[in-house]
């Protein structure tokens, strides 16, 4: 599997380059085609690369979607913890959210944002309408991060994102009394950084995690189904 990964490297391939056959690779890496196959296999179940049926293998998305499904399993797995793995999860997003802070205050500074504008408005429409509003918040969040022109950070935002909202709508059930003040802390932040006020900013993320804070507080020591 290192060689394999070694290779893409050495050749600087990139998503969607397709690899050399099982033979050539065989013949290049001096291994078994055997040894070839199990190292495909364990790639594609990591993303690395990506196995097209009469195509071949290609170099995949090397996204972090087996991370966000590990993590999920791991909390319906693990019941002996309650909402303590998620809250962790939860509790590394906020960190990010706000290591991450200064950088986009600064970047939007002086701009106008209407997409954003539009996106806190449809939140607020299904808010006031007892709606959740999942594509709305990830894609606000991933809007916030491209300012950033940071792949990694944005990749494991959207990680973290992707694991709590597979779980949380378990745990909310009917009570949906957080949306509005959910959608509400969106506006705040989108002011916020638009003014540049990095301190209006950073409390609007802590009143963003409030409800989410709430939900895991009120399953507590509870098994996630």
């Amino acid at each position: 599997m290192d060689a394999i990964k070694a290779y893409i490297l050495r050749h600087q391939l990139t998503t969607g380059d397709p690899l050399p056959t099982e033979a050539k690779l065989c013949a290049d890496l001096g291994v078994s085609r055997s040894s070839v196959r199990e190292a495909l296999r364990k790639l594609e179940a990591l993303d690395i690369i990506s196995v097209r049926q009469g195509r071949g293998s290609v170099v995949g998305q090397m996204s972090m979607q087996p991370l966000v499904e590990t993590l999920v399993l791991k909390n319906a797995l693990d019941h002996t913890q309650g909402t303590r793995s998620l809250r962790s999860i939860v509790a590394t997003r906020r960190f990010l959210d706000l290591g991450v802070a200064e950088e986009i205050v600064t970047n939007m500074k002086g701009t106008s944002n209407p997409h954003l504008s539009e996106l806190v408005s449809e939140m607020t429409r299904k808010a006031q309408n007892n709606e959740l509003f999942p594509n709305e918040d990830i894609a606000f969040h991933t809007a916030l991060l491209r300012s950033l022109n940071n792949d990694l950070i944005e990749q494991l935002m959207q990680a973290m994102w992707l694991v709590h909202q597979a779980i949380i709508p378990q745990l909310m059930g009917k009570d949906t009394r957080g949306l509005i003040h959910t959608a509400e802390s969106h506006q705040r932040m989108l002011d916020a950084a638009e003014k540049g006020d990095l301190q209006a900013y950073i409390e609007a993320i802590n009143e963003h995690y409030q409800p989410l804070d709430q939900i895991i507080k009120d399953n507590e020591n509870k098994p996630l189904s």
